[in-house]
């Protein structure tokens, strides 16, 4: 795989730049993942108004469909990323490593929910009716199965430009299940 470079703050345009200030005040620094966007002078704001949109999901939701979806898709960088910040969420590292399993023992929503997220990427969005209904019956509703669908959405996103760029990460590596 051939990396391309991830660029600093002076080799971004100027509405680049001001999202590059954001991030550091708000984050501490500009995740290289977020960096390569910024290769396009819209990707990176448009991605970032997409990931932080309103949703019916809790973070902790969001978290599970994050990664679920990195683990489907193989991406070593989101399950870096989503390992540390579903950490800061409050799952301990072995809930992580159940939710990366899909197989929830500590939450049977959070389980319902993780299965649908993994029938949706695996199955390029025609999730098994069965879990579907799984889904519904343990409390989710329709909203809540359209706003799985962005955040399954936006991960794949993610998980794609990693895999096509390979370039570092630079949060702590997530354990190999």
């Amino acid at each position: 795989m051939k990396t391309i470079s991830v660029p600093n703050r002076e080799q971004v345009s100027p509405a680049n730049q001001a999202l590059f200030d954001n991030l550091t005040k708000t984050i501490g620094s500009v995740p290289n993942l977020f960096a390569v966007y910024a290769h396009s002078e819209n990707a990176l704001g448009t991605y970032l108004a997409l990931s932080s949109a309103k949703t019916s999901l809790r973070a902790k939701e969001k978290e599970v469909v994050n990664l679920v979806v990195s683990q489907i898709n193989g991406c070593e960088y989101c399950l870096a990323a989503h390992t540390a910040i579903s950490k800061m969420q409050g799952f301990t590292d072995d809930q992580i490593l159940e939710i990366r399993r899909v197989n929830i023992t500590f939450d049977s929503k959070l389980d319902a929910l993780a299965k649908l997220a993994k029938s949706i990427a695996e199955n390029k969005g025609h999730a098994d009716p069965q879990v579907v209904e799984n889904f519904y019956a343990a409390g989710y509703n329709e909203g809540s199965l359209i706003d799985v669908v962005i955040v399954v959405g936006d991960k794949t996103i993610t998980n794609y430009i990693y895999a096509l760029t390979g370039i570092p990460i630079d949060f702590p590596i997530a354990p190999a299940i």
